[in-house]
Protein backbone atom coordinates (compact mmCIF):
# COMPACT_ATOMS: atom_id res chain seq x y z
CA UNK A 1 0.00 0.00 0.00
CA UNK A 2 2.90 2.41 0.72
CA UNK A 3 4.69 1.47 -2.66
CA UNK A 4 1.26 2.51 -4.22
CA UNK A 5 0.95 5.90 -2.37
CA UNK A 6 4.27 6.69 -3.65
CA UNK A 7 3.79 5.28 -7.13
CA UNK A 8 0.60 8.00 -7.13
CA UNK A 9 2.55 10.79 -5.99
CA UNK A 10 5.31 10.65 -8.17
CA UNK A 11 2.88 9.87 -11.47
CA UNK A 12 3.11 12.62 -14.00
CA UNK A 13 -1.00 11.75 -15.10
CA UNK A 14 -2.69 15.20 -14.57
CA UNK A 15 -6.18 13.00 -12.90
CA UNK A 16 -3.79 10.81 -10.67
CA UNK A 17 -1.76 13.76 -9.41
CA UNK A 18 -4.60 15.45 -7.96
CA UNK A 19 -5.59 12.33 -6.14
CA UNK A 20 -1.95 12.66 -5.24
CA UNK A 21 -2.57 16.18 -3.97
CA UNK A 22 -5.56 14.97 -2.14
CA UNK A 23 -3.86 12.05 -0.71
CA UNK A 24 -1.07 14.60 0.52
CA UNK A 25 -3.55 16.95 1.87
CA UNK A 26 -4.71 14.09 4.18
CA UNK A 27 -1.48 12.89 5.49
CA UNK A 28 0.08 16.37 6.10
CA UNK A 29 -1.51 16.66 9.72
CA UNK A 30 0.38 12.92 10.22
CA UNK A 31 3.51 14.12 9.08
CA UNK A 32 6.58 15.83 9.97
CA UNK A 33 7.56 13.42 13.16
CA UNK A 34 10.53 11.83 11.01
CA UNK A 35 14.28 13.21 11.66
CA UNK A 36 15.38 13.72 7.79
CA UNK A 37 19.19 12.87 7.00
CA UNK A 38 20.25 13.39 3.45
CA UNK A 39 23.00 11.54 2.83
CA UNK A 40 25.60 12.31 -0.20
CA UNK A 41 28.65 11.85 -1.67
CA UNK A 42 30.77 11.10 -5.00
CA UNK A 43 29.81 8.15 -6.64
CA UNK A 44 32.00 5.14 -5.21
CA UNK A 45 32.11 6.65 -1.85
CA UNK A 46 30.18 3.60 -0.36
CA UNK A 47 26.78 5.70 0.31
CA UNK A 48 24.57 2.38 -0.35
CA UNK A 49 26.59 0.24 1.78
CA UNK A 50 26.66 3.04 4.48
CA UNK A 51 22.97 3.42 4.83
CA UNK A 52 22.50 -0.33 5.05
CA UNK A 53 25.23 -0.37 8.08
CA UNK A 54 23.45 2.51 9.54
CA UNK A 55 19.82 1.76 8.90
CA UNK A 56 20.44 -1.96 10.26
CA UNK A 57 21.79 -0.12 13.48
CA UNK A 58 19.35 2.06 14.00
CA UNK A 59 16.23 -0.84 12.93
CA UNK A 60 17.88 -2.96 15.99
CA UNK A 61 18.05 0.04 18.46
CA UNK A 62 13.90 0.23 17.94
CA UNK A 63 13.53 2.84 14.68
CA UNK A 64 11.50 2.42 11.85
CA UNK A 65 13.66 4.02 8.99
CA UNK A 66 12.85 4.62 5.45
CA UNK A 67 15.67 5.02 2.59
CA UNK A 68 14.65 7.07 -0.36
CA UNK A 69 17.53 6.00 -2.89
CA UNK A 70 17.58 8.31 -5.70
CA UNK A 71 18.88 6.43 -9.08
CA UNK A 72 20.19 8.69 -12.18
CA UNK A 73 18.68 8.44 -15.31
CA UNK A 74 20.14 7.59 -18.64
CA UNK A 75 20.05 10.89 -20.46
CA UNK A 76 20.17 8.89 -23.50
CA UNK A 77 17.24 5.77 -22.39
CA UNK A 78 15.52 8.12 -19.88
CA UNK A 79 15.42 4.71 -17.81
CA UNK A 80 17.48 4.03 -14.95
CA UNK A 81 18.70 0.93 -12.76
CA UNK A 82 16.63 1.40 -9.49
CA UNK A 83 19.13 -1.53 -7.95
CA UNK A 84 19.85 0.10 -4.41
CA UNK A 85 17.58 -2.82 -2.77
CA UNK A 86 20.01 -5.22 -4.34
CA UNK A 87 22.99 -3.55 -2.63
CA UNK A 88 21.07 -3.24 0.81
CA UNK A 89 19.42 -6.79 1.26
CA UNK A 90 19.67 -6.78 4.46
CA UNK A 91 18.34 -3.87 5.21
CA UNK A 92 15.64 -4.76 2.32
CA UNK A 93 14.73 -7.81 4.04
CA UNK A 94 14.00 -5.53 7.81
CA UNK A 95 10.57 -5.57 8.83
CA UNK A 96 11.10 -1.77 10.39
CA UNK A 97 12.78 -0.25 7.10
CA UNK A 98 11.33 0.54 4.09
CA UNK A 99 13.59 1.06 0.46
CA UNK A 100 12.13 3.20 -2.46
CA UNK A 101 14.25 3.91 -5.35
CA UNK A 102 13.31 6.39 -7.74
CA UNK A 103 14.32 7.67 -10.64
CA UNK A 104 15.86 11.26 -10.50
CA UNK A 105 14.43 11.48 -14.28
CA UNK A 106 16.92 14.10 -14.62
CA UNK A 107 15.91 16.64 -12.05
CA UNK A 108 18.77 18.68 -10.99
CA UNK A 109 19.59 18.45 -7.21
CA UNK A 110 20.43 14.62 -7.20
CA UNK A 111 16.86 13.99 -5.83
CA UNK A 112 13.80 12.68 -7.45
CA UNK A 113 10.75 15.71 -8.84
CA UNK A 114 8.21 13.79 -5.81
CA UNK A 115 11.25 13.09 -3.30
CA UNK A 116 8.97 15.76 -0.75
CA UNK A 117 6.07 14.36 -0.98
CA UNK A 118 7.38 10.58 -0.80
CA UNK A 119 9.25 12.05 2.47
CA UNK A 120 5.35 13.13 4.33
CA UNK A 121 3.82 9.04 2.36
CA UNK A 122 6.69 8.09 4.91
CA UNK A 123 6.52 9.93 7.98
CA UNK A 124 2.48 9.67 7.76
CA UNK A 125 3.26 5.92 7.64
CA UNK A 126 5.47 5.89 11.10
CA UNK A 127 8.84 6.13 9.81
CA UNK A 128 10.86 7.97 12.34
CA UNK A 129 14.06 8.42 10.45
CA UNK A 130 13.98 8.78 6.89
CA UNK A 131 17.59 8.99 4.69
CA UNK A 132 17.36 10.56 1.18
CA UNK A 133 20.38 8.65 -0.57
CA UNK A 134 21.08 11.21 -3.13
CA UNK A 135 22.69 10.56 -6.96
CA UNK A 136 26.03 11.68 -5.85
CA UNK A 137 26.91 14.49 -9.14
CA UNK A 138 28.71 17.62 -7.82
CA UNK A 139 27.08 21.01 -7.97
CA UNK A 140 23.45 20.11 -8.62
CA UNK A 141 23.61 17.51 -5.70
CA UNK A 142 22.67 20.63 -2.98
CA UNK A 143 19.26 20.90 -3.59
CA UNK A 144 18.75 17.98 -0.95
CA UNK A 145 19.94 19.96 1.94
CA UNK A 146 16.65 22.25 1.31
CA UNK A 147 14.27 19.06 2.59
CA UNK A 148 16.07 17.28 5.15
CA UNK A 149 16.79 18.45 8.97
CA UNK A 150 20.88 17.02 8.69
CA UNK A 151 22.96 16.75 5.36
CA UNK A 152 25.92 14.70 5.80
CA UNK A 153 28.54 14.44 2.97
CA UNK A 154 30.76 11.54 2.61
CA UNK A 155 34.36 11.74 1.85
CA UNK A 156 36.92 9.45 0.38
CA UNK A 157 40.64 8.75 2.17
CA UNK A 158 43.27 10.15 0.51
CA UNK A 159 41.17 11.18 -3.15
CA UNK A 160 42.61 14.06 -3.09
CA UNK A 161 39.35 15.98 -3.21
CA UNK A 162 39.90 18.34 0.25
CA UNK A 163 39.47 21.33 -1.21
CA UNK A 164 37.40 20.39 -4.37
CA UNK A 165 34.90 19.91 -1.77
CA UNK A 166 34.89 23.37 -1.03
CA UNK A 167 34.66 24.00 -4.67
CA UNK A 168 31.75 22.34 -5.46
CA UNK A 169 29.89 24.34 -2.16
CA UNK A 170 28.78 21.18 -1.06
CA UNK A 171 30.52 21.61 2.29
CA UNK A 172 29.26 24.65 2.93
CA UNK A 173 26.23 22.94 3.63
CA UNK A 174 27.45 20.27 5.38
CA UNK A 175 25.71 19.46 8.91
CA UNK A 176 28.41 17.26 9.04
CA UNK A 177 31.88 15.30 7.10
CA UNK A 178 32.36 11.54 7.39
CA UNK A 179 35.47 10.43 5.68
CA UNK A 180 33.93 7.11 4.79
CA UNK A 181 36.59 3.16 3.91
CA UNK A 182 38.51 4.11 7.32
CA UNK A 183 39.22 0.62 7.78
CA UNK A 184 41.96 -1.69 6.55
CA UNK A 185 45.04 0.20 5.22
CA UNK A 186 42.85 2.77 4.79
CA UNK A 187 43.12 4.09 8.41
CA UNK A 188 45.69 6.10 7.90
CA UNK A 189 44.60 7.91 4.98
CA UNK A 190 41.51 8.33 6.22
CA UNK A 191 43.14 10.18 9.41
CA UNK A 192 44.86 12.56 7.37
CA UNK A 193 41.54 13.50 5.61
CA UNK A 194 39.99 14.08 8.62
CA UNK A 195 42.73 16.41 9.50
CA UNK A 196 42.29 18.39 5.83
CA UNK A 197 38.56 18.53 5.98
CA UNK A 198 38.18 19.80 9.75
CA UNK A 199 41.25 22.91 8.32
CA UNK A 200 39.19 23.19 5.61
CA UNK A 201 35.76 23.74 7.46
CA UNK A 202 37.57 25.91 10.04
CA UNK A 203 37.43 28.62 7.04
CA UNK A 204 33.94 28.49 6.93
CA UNK A 205 31.32 30.30 8.67
CA UNK A 206 28.65 28.09 10.15
CA UNK A 207 25.46 28.23 8.37
CA UNK A 208 24.18 28.34 12.93
CA UNK A 209 25.96 30.06 15.77
CA UNK A 210 24.81 26.84 17.40
CA UNK A 211 26.18 24.31 15.29
CA UNK A 212 30.05 24.20 14.23
CA UNK A 213 30.14 21.06 11.78
CA UNK A 214 31.98 17.74 12.90
CA UNK A 215 34.51 15.97 10.68
CA UNK A 216 34.22 12.15 11.82
CA UNK A 217 36.10 8.73 10.44
CA UNK A 218 33.59 5.57 9.70
CA UNK A 219 33.65 2.17 8.04
CA UNK A 220 30.20 1.24 6.20
CA UNK A 221 31.14 -2.17 5.51
CA UNK A 222 32.14 -3.00 9.06
CA UNK A 223 30.34 -0.45 11.47
CA UNK A 224 32.62 0.99 13.18
CA UNK A 225 32.31 4.64 13.82
CA UNK A 226 28.78 4.52 12.95
CA UNK A 227 27.36 5.16 16.77
CA UNK A 228 29.72 8.11 17.11
CA UNK A 229 28.33 9.42 13.56
CA UNK A 230 24.68 9.38 14.87
CA UNK A 231 25.35 10.28 18.21
CA UNK A 232 26.30 13.58 16.42
CA UNK A 233 22.97 13.21 14.52
CA UNK A 234 21.26 13.10 17.74
CA UNK A 235 22.49 15.92 19.16
CA UNK A 236 22.03 18.16 16.28
CA UNK A 237 18.81 17.60 16.44
CA UNK A 238 18.70 18.14 20.14
CA UNK A 239 20.01 21.54 20.03
CA UNK A 240 18.30 22.61 16.90
CA UNK A 241 14.85 21.71 18.31
CA UNK A 242 15.87 23.47 21.50
CA UNK A 243 16.38 26.59 19.52
CA UNK A 244 13.75 26.90 17.53
CA UNK A 245 16.25 26.58 14.21
CA UNK A 246 14.96 23.31 13.23
CA UNK A 247 11.03 24.74 12.97
CA UNK A 248 11.87 27.83 11.15
CA UNK A 249 14.08 25.45 8.67
CA UNK A 250 10.93 23.57 7.94
CA UNK A 251 8.66 25.99 7.29
CA UNK A 252 11.33 27.88 5.28
CA UNK A 253 11.40 24.60 3.27
CA UNK A 254 7.84 24.36 2.95
CA UNK A 255 7.75 27.75 1.06
CA UNK A 256 10.46 26.86 -0.76
CA UNK A 257 8.55 23.38 -2.15
CA UNK A 258 5.59 25.87 -2.90
CA UNK A 259 7.83 27.52 -5.40
CA UNK A 260 9.43 24.75 -6.58
CA UNK A 261 6.08 22.98 -7.49
CA UNK A 262 4.99 26.10 -8.92
CA UNK A 263 8.14 25.85 -11.15
CA UNK A 264 7.61 22.51 -12.54
CA UNK A 265 3.87 23.16 -13.16
CA UNK A 266 4.23 26.50 -15.20
CA UNK A 267 6.98 24.57 -17.08
CA UNK A 268 4.93 21.51 -17.65
CA UNK A 269 1.95 23.63 -19.00
CA UNK A 270 4.21 25.60 -21.01
CA UNK A 271 5.19 22.64 -23.07
CA UNK A 272 1.83 20.53 -22.68
CA UNK A 273 0.11 24.50 -24.81
CA UNK A 274 -1.19 23.48 -27.84
CA UNK A 275 -0.77 26.44 -29.68
CA UNK A 276 3.57 26.06 -27.94
CA UNK A 277 3.05 22.26 -28.65
CA UNK A 278 2.95 23.09 -32.48
CA UNK A 279 5.55 26.23 -32.73
CA UNK A 280 8.01 24.40 -30.74
CA UNK A 281 9.85 22.01 -33.74
CA UNK A 282 10.41 25.23 -35.28
CA UNK A 283 12.00 27.27 -32.63
CA UNK A 284 14.03 24.94 -31.34
CA UNK A 285 15.62 23.68 -35.65
CA UNK A 286 15.89 28.09 -36.18
CA UNK A 287 17.36 28.15 -32.64
CA UNK A 288 19.67 25.48 -33.42
CA UNK A 289 20.39 26.80 -36.79
CA UNK A 290 21.42 30.11 -34.82
CA UNK A 291 19.08 31.95 -36.82
CA UNK A 292 16.85 33.02 -33.79
CA UNK A 293 18.55 33.61 -30.13
CA UNK A 294 18.02 31.66 -27.36
CA UNK A 295 16.20 34.66 -25.25
CA UNK A 296 14.19 35.94 -28.52
CA UNK A 297 12.85 31.95 -28.71
CA UNK A 298 11.83 32.24 -24.83
CA UNK A 299 10.24 35.44 -25.83
CA UNK A 300 8.10 33.64 -28.80
CA UNK A 301 7.41 30.58 -26.45
CA UNK A 302 6.16 33.23 -23.59
CA UNK A 303 3.46 35.02 -26.14
CA UNK A 304 2.05 31.76 -27.40
CA UNK A 305 1.33 30.41 -24.26
CA UNK A 306 -0.30 34.20 -23.18
CA UNK A 307 -2.00 33.72 -26.24
CA UNK A 308 -0.92 37.03 -27.62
Amino acid sequence: MLGRAITLVESLNPQRQALAQDLLHRLLPHAGKAHRVGITGVPGVGKSTFIESLGTQLTAAGSKVAVLAVDPTSSRSGGSILGDKTRMAALAADRNAFIRPSPSAGTLGGVARATRETIVVLEAAGYDVVLVETVGVGQSETTVADMVDFFLVLMLPGAGDELQGIKKGILELADMVAVNKADGDNRQRANAALREYKTALHILTPASPNWSPPVVTCAGLTGDGLDVLWEKITEHRQIFTASGERAAKRHQQQVRWMWAMLEDRLISGVRSHPAVRAALPGIESRVAAETLTPSSAVAQVLRLWQGE
